[in-house]
């Protein structure tokens, strides 16, 4: 079976199980599954094909192949769409995602893992745990209160955003303390079952665990720092009893908790809040047979003896990709007549699985589980990858025969569950077999000059000669800066007309001549905007790009891309991960020519913006055939490359983005230090080759810092800029305690993620409040992050407010 035969046969062969929305976007798959939608049901024109052994999937991306939550969301925040055009579109995509599954074999199918925003906050909107701020009276919670704890609104701010675990994508932190009022205020959970029971299928309900729920939490602003947490358990469990009430009415059999802080380092106190709660839970439970999922790491021994011994629970999930130390503790002992769901197939990555591989896997816990026991499933939810591969029409036969999205994935689960009971579809695992084969095979994997130079990186720390001071002290005779110096992080709005101009060059319907005046032109009003606004330290804008990591990865060998391989990071923002294969170098430059049209048109200095190695390596599907520091290490050195072309260019200001380098950290601390000494060591080597006078800067954003700031020091940057408003600026504690930062810092002053525009007497409130903690010379001021996601009628006062502010403190401080 040649490669194209391969390919053409593997993505075929799983659309037989793949769902046309044709009500949301029109368009022909080669499938005989079609669906139509009509107000009672959804009618399909082939049989169920009905699985002979246990299947499970964790969850399911929520966007939709095509981004159509996203748009549907976007149109009805801005007015253009009203509340019951939302719901239709959920409606007809939760549908398609049950029906998709039904109908592919997957026994256990979840439901509530559909969200407007983000499953925590969905739950903090299940328990009424609303901030006093949003005005809520009670009730079912609606849009107004919900869309404002997630994104802000005119008068108050939004609630804290943060990473989930080591993934890409955000959380809405719940803010509790002892008076919040837990009341039942949002029946999403139950009615989402009877949605999909209406339509046929009956689904295993799935809520985001109390303990874990509480272990993710915050202290509410004024609530002391110390306040447990857990001692809310009780309070919250009165709640989920009357969720579970509501569940076995509506018919119910299974039902799903989500607990994945049982991946964690946990202290015993926090072990034993998972017994005492599902030993509380356990009556409520009756009649009930319970899952408590886990997923992204090993289950340390500690808290598998704990899960294991649970009251009530029925079954228990794992994720094996991840967690594969977790096999050893099952072998070790497995509580008799549970059930396994065994995570076997990666949902977080989007390479095919290895399915001679998993079903070893699955055949040795066979012999320890029972089969009448065993479920095959998904690692985690499939929320973190794309959606479908039959949409990507663009990418190579060889590349994508190589690759399993979450449609494949569901594919994939179901077949080894067959496998397993004997019904091994032969063809199927061939073709997968020939696929593994040809991609270990592919010269395109493989550049042996490029791994050469890799391997000798490892010889030195890569460190600049001079130390921060004294490089700032250069820096600032050249560059003759103010102080408290303002900036901004890169991105400006990209315009509808801007995204018009990328997508016409692309598709060849304007020449490179009119591409590049139009893009210069964009960047010429950037640069206007910002003289006139009196920033000190400009940047271009980025008009030509269209994601911080996939512009670098398609000039870069060793990648490929998506045409529809969407995956939600926060809300309706979506990202495109690029698809990381083989190895990796710079051909040629990438941003001089704009980053040097940009300095041509002003005096004031002019940042070179570059995306770093560990954030580029976060940000895409990785290659899971090598290690990922070696992979990191390949893209420092193109990185390192590019920065040293700007220097030579005349760029004086070179920002290197390492947004995702606290994302990338492994969840257990064991294995934390190994990660840090090659992320931090990979930036390094980007910028060993520039002078002193060149200032070398990097931002981080929604992250938990403090618990890593040494290693932030010992990137040994010249400035970082970093997230610190949203999270109600946890990041200044570390400061109050006594950590000494000797470089330049600007902690962001206003949420860009928000709408909402920040008084000056806010943002001066702010920038005082980190002048009591960093010396004003090296503090900067600036937002939290890009601003390409908000538009110009948003950004414009905002950015005035924040120049104003800090001439104001200037003031202050001349006095």
């Amino acid at each position: 079976m040649n490669l194209k035969t391969v390919a053409v046969w593997y993505v075929s062969w799983s659309q037989k199980f793949v769902i046309n929305t044709s009500k949301i976007t029109p368009h022909s798959w080669r499938s005989s599954l079609f669906f139509t939608h009509t107000n009672k049901e959804l009618v399909s024109t082939t049989p169920t094909i009905q699985g002979t052994m246990a299947s499970h999937i964790v969850g399911y991306p929520r966007m939709g192949p095509k981004r159509e939550l996203k748009f549907a969301l976007e149109s009805f925040w801005e007015g253009k769409s009203s509340a019951e055009d939302l719901r239709k579109v959920a409606a007809d995509l939760k549908a398609s995602i049950w029906k998709q599954m039904a109908d592919a074999g997957i026994k256990y199918i979840p439901s509530n893992t559909f969200s407007w925003y983000d499953h925590m906050l969905d739950t903090s909107a299940l328990l009424g745990a609303v901030p006093p701020r949003y005005g809520w009276s009670g009730g079912e919670i609606g849009f107004d209160t919900y869309f404002s704890m997630a994104r802000g609104n005119a008068s108050v701010p939004a609630m804290e955003m943060t990473k989930w675990f080591d993934t890409n994508y955000h959380f809405i932190v719940p803010e509790l303390g002892p008076d919040m009022n837990f009341t039942y205020a949002s029946h999403k959970a139950v009615d989402e079952y009877k949605e999909a029971k209406a339509l046929g299928v009956d689904t295993v309900p799935v809520l985001v665990g109390p303990v874990t729920y509480l272990l993710l939490s915050k202290p509410a602003k004024g609530v002391d720092k110390s306040f447990c947490l857990l001692s809310l358990l009780p309070k919250v469990l009165a709640v989920y009893k009357e969720v579970v009430a509501d569940l076995k009415a509506a018919g119910a059999s299974w039902i799903q908790f989500d607990e994945p802080a049982l991946v964690l380092d946990l202290e015993s106190k926090e072990l034993q809040a998972f017994t005492t709660a599902y030993s509380e839970f356990a009556s409520a439970l009756s009649g009930l047979n319970v899952l408590i999922e886990t997923y992204f790491a090993d289950v340390p021994a500690e808290a598998y003896k704990t899960l294991t011994s649970l009251s009530g629970v029925t079954a228990f999930g794992f994720d094996l990709v991840r967690g594969t130390k977790t096999l050893d503790l099952i072998k070790g002992g497995f509580p008799s007549g549970k059930h396994l769901f065994a995570g076997v197939v990666d949902g977080r990555n989007i390479w095919a699985n290895d399915l001679s591989a998993s079903l070893n896997t699955l055949k040795s816990l066979e012999g320890i589980v029972g089969k009448d026991n065993l479920v095959v499933s998904s690692s985690c939810s499939l929320l973190h990858t794309a959606v479908d591969l039959v949409n990507e029409t663009k990418l190579d036969n060889e590349i994508k025969s190589w690759l399993a999205f979450a449609a494949q994935k569901v594919v994939e689960v179901n077949a080894l569950a067959k496998a397993l009971s004997g019904q091994m579809d032969e063809a199927f695992f061939s073709s997968n077999a020939s696929a593994l084969a040809s991609r270990k095979s592919s010269p395109r994997v493989t550049n042996a000059d490029v791994q050469k130079a890799a391997a000798a990186l490892k010889g030195s720390d890569h460190r600049r000669a001079t130390n921060v001071t004294a490089r700032l002290d250069a820096q600032q005779k050249k560059l003759n800066l103010p102080i408290l110096p303002t900036t901004t992080i890169g991105s400006f709005p990209q315009t509808v007309e801007l995204r018009r101009v990328r997508r016409e060059y692309k598709a060849n319907k304007i020449s490179e001549d009119e591409y590049v005046k139009a893009i210069k032109e964009e960047i010429r009003k950037v640069v206007e905007l910002q003289e006139e606004l009196d920033i000190d330290v400009l940047v271009h804008g980025e008009p030509e790009r269209n994601d911080m990591v996939e512009y670098f990865g398609e000039q870069l060998s060793g990648f490929a891309f998506t045409v529809n391989g969407w995956v939600q990071s926060y809300g309706s923002r979506c990202v495109k991960p690029p698809i990381i294969y083989g190895d990796v170098s710079r051909p040629k430059p990438m941003t001089v020519f704009w980053s040097s049209a940009a300095q041509s048109m002003t005096k004031r200095p002019m940042k070179g913006m570059l995306t770093g190695p560990v954030t580029i390596l976060n940000w895409s599907f990785v290659r899971n055939d090598q290690p990922r520091s070696e992979t990191t290490y390949q893209i420092a050195l193109a990185i390192k490359d590019e920065v040293e072309d700007l220097e030579k260019a005349g760029i004086t200001v070179i920002q290197i983005d390492e947004a995702a380098l606290r994302e990338g950290l492994p969840l257990r601390k064991s294995e934390q230090a190994d990660y840090l000494k090659w992320a931090v060591h990979s930036f390094r080597i980007t910028n060993i080759g520039v002078q002193d006078t060149t200032q070398i800067h990097t931002h981080m954003c929604y992250s938990n810092f403090n618990d890593i700031i040494h290693s932030i020091i010992d990137m040994d940057a010249d400035v970082i800029t970093i997230e610190n408003s949203r999270s109600d600026e946890k990041l200044l504690s570390v400061f109050r305690e006594g950590v000494k930062y000797g470089a330049g810092i600007g902690p962001g002053v206003y949420d860009i993620h928000s709408p909402r525009i920040p008084p000056t007497e806010e943002i001066a409130e702010r920038i005082n409040k980190m002048l009591a903690v960093l010396e004003k010379d090296i503090l900067w001021v600036n937002p939290d992050c890009g601003l390409k996601t908000r538009k110009y009628p948003e950004v414009k006062p905002a950015l005035t407010n924040m120049v104003e502010a800090t001439k104001v403190i200037r003031k202050q401080l001349g006095k």
